[in-house]
């Protein structure tokens, strides 16, 4: 396949060896898995360099992953080899908007893929939702999995017993079932330093 037939800018590809320089903006699932696709190109060299704000990759699958699924996180041991690629290079810390910005990128990258996700929850418009002790799925499986954003979340672990409403989707976290008491008395699941 061609360059412009795998709808990349030829503007590395007219006959130089100058590779396809290409930023990937997050590194969740879809960021790697497109990483992966560029890096397979046979017939084009491609550079990727991967941004991210957190200071880790594989997004969604390393915060957003409920307790009860977590041999859905195996996926990383693809996502480990394409960071493991020679051409491939990672970086953490890295918010776009202020330490990136889209005319740094363009001064540096033939192409820019963002491939970012929503940050939170959809509200479910029920009565309670904003009540003391009532968090979003998405909250608490981030805490759970120790995201710095989440790291304060004020989760009360002493109740024996949660509610759990789901409007639809696969995550129905009953998380408070499997956490053992002991960790639950000592107030936390995941510590971040």
């Amino acid at each position: 396949m061609t360059a412009e037939g795998a709808g990349l800018s030829s503007a590395a590809s007219d006959g130089d060896d100058t590779p396809l320089r290409v930023a990937i903006v997050g590194a969740g699932p879809s960021a790697f898995y497109a990483a992966d696709a560029l890096l397979s190109q046979q017939d084009l060299t491609v550079e990727v360099d991967m941004f991210d704000r957190l200071p880790t990759p594989f997004g969604l699958v390393r915060h957003g992953v409920a307790p009860d699924h977590q041999k859905i996180k195996t996926v990383t041991r693809g996502f480990a080899q394409v960071a493991a690629h020679p051409r491939f290079r990672f970086f953490g810390n890295v918010e776009f908007g202020s330490d990136l910005t889209l005319a740094d990128v363009a001064a540096h990258y033939h192409q820019v893929l963002f491939a970012t996700g929503a940050q939170s929850d959809r509200r479910m418009e029920v009565p309670g939702e904003d009540l003391i002790g009532s968090h979003p799925a998405t909250s608490f499986v981030a805490w759970y999995n120790g995201h710095p954003d989440y790291r304060d979340c004020p989760f009360d672990l002493s109740a024996e017993q949660a509610v759990i409403a789901q409007e639809a989707g696969a995550v129905a976290v009953m998380a408070l079932e499997r956490v053992p008491a002991d960790i639950r008395a000592a107030g936390g699941v995941a510590r971040m330093s």
